[in-house]
């Protein structure tokens, strides 16, 4: 899930749009974006093991979400390719928008209840591609309208969208499917996405100042964009060491939760959309505060808070797990994750160019999202020999040690206006 540089300041051009009108259109593509990805994630997960699904089905269906780290593998198309008329990023917005309203649509023909999994798993599919591509030129548009001041407030509206994604799309319209069934509730996901829709459909894209030159020198961004000062040890050694102990603490949980005798229906609520409340208020928050304390501030926050609430995780670990405590210290691991994002985003914003917005953030934001992954990984396979504990202590380290040197970064490599 990403964020935001300053446009190109060239004379001749449209003013952008007000910044309470850029964070509203930011606002309608992240949430309606991440609508369906909750569903699919944590929704439709339940609603597919109450039926009797296997867990090893379910996986499969979890696996999807691999799409989103490799999305950089055709972000460089994104910024390349599309129309000069109606807005090059707006263009492809309103294809992709439609395009996952029509696939949810088409769950319609697939009820569950009828035992027919795989058309599901491929609907599901296309819908992660379309999201996933639609979440690049969402970026590429943030970078292009975003302006210093606004990148905190734009990256903090994206990382609690994804929260609210798991409400709406894991907890209401899951709730709307026990009561009315299966086409009450893709048709409230499908008609909520398509608000994204008619926002963009409204919004008038400045013109675009430059674009990559062809589909080399476009592809050539995804290693250039390392080449800015700074920018190698921000990737390379903040990134990886606070996306890997959050990944890994984060990875067990669930594994623990089990062990600890709690229900998958408990461990699903609890975990995708209990949670996803105050996740939801520390994005809002972080992003307001960028501007006052700064994103090394913001850092310093969010990964000592990330640190101290893993160690609140040890009892969970350590197989005791009483549902108030246990659920409170998610919700603290949660919000901090949530605040140190934010300042991971707005950094990797500064980095992102206007002439290739959506490649750059995308391949600073997917590395910390593939560090993730393996992390968590690799983690579970150290804590089947050594345990829970000794793989929460690791994951700190690498959170604290990844907070010291982004306070170091910070101060040798302040933001920047990124160069077009």
């Amino acid at each position: 899930m990403s964020t935001l540089v300053q446009p190109g300041a060239t004379t001749g051009h449209p003013t952008p749009p007000a910044a309470d009108g850029r964070l509203r259109t930011l606002t309608a593509l992240y949430v309606t974006q991440f609508l369906g990805f909750g569903f699919i994630t944590i929704g439709l997960t339940g609603i597919l093991r109450a039926g009797g699904t296997s867990l090893e089905t379910l996986a499969l269906l979890n696996l999807i979400g691999l799409i989103w780290p490799v999305k950089f593998l055709w972000a460089p198309v994104v910024d390349r390719y599309g129309p000069r008329r109606g807005g090059h990023y707006r263009s492809w917005l309103l294809v992709l928008q439609s395009g996952m309203v029509l696939t949810l649509l088409a769950l319609l023909a697939v009820d569950p209840a009828t035992g027919r999994i795989g058309p599901i798993v491929l609907i599901c599919a296309m819908f992660v591609f379309l999201s996933a591509t639609q979440d690049i030129a969402a970026d590429a548009l943030a970078v292009r309208l975003l302006r210093r001041r606004d990148r905190g407030a734009g990256n903090g509206i994206q990382v609690a969208a994804s929260y609210v994604g798991n409400i709406l799309g894991g907890g209401a319209c899951v709730v709307v499917y026990d009561r009315f069934g299966w086409a009450a509730a893709v048709g409230l996901l499908a008609g909520l996405t398509a608000v994204g829709l008619l926002v963009v459909w409204r919004f008038r894209e400045p013109d675009r100042v430059a674009r990559p030159a062809g589909t080399r020198q476009a592809y050539g961004a995804l290693l250039s964009v390392l080449r800015q000062p700074g920018c190698r040890s921000w990737v390379l050694g903040v990134v990886p060491l606070l996306y890997s102990g959050a990944g890994a603490a984060y990875g067990m949980v669930s594994p623990a939760l089990v062990d600890a005798g709690w229900p998958l229906q408990r461990i699903g609520f609890v975990t995708g959309v209990v949670t996803s409340v105050p996740a939801v208020i520390a994005g809002l928050v972080a992003g307001g505060l960028v501007n006052r304390i700064g994103r090394t501030g913001v850092l310093l926050v969010g990964g000592a808070s990330l640190a101290a609430a893993t160690t609140l995780l040890l009892p969970m670990l350590t197989g005791r797990a009483p549902t108030g405590f246990t659920t409170v210290a998610l919700c603290c691991f949660m919000a901090a994750y949530t605040v140190a994002n934010v300042a991971l985003y707005t950094v990797n914003m500064d980095y992102s160019r206007p002439a290739s917005g959506g490649t750059d953030f995308t391949v600073l934001s997917s590395f910390g999202l593939i560090c993730s992954y393996l992390a968590a990984a690799l983690g579970l396979a150290v804590a089947a020999r050594a345990g829970y504990p000794p793989v929460a202590a690791v994951a700190i380290v690498f959170m604290l040690a990844g907070v010291v040197m982004g306070l170091r970064h910070q101060r040798r490599h302040p933001p920047v206006p990124a160069a077009g």
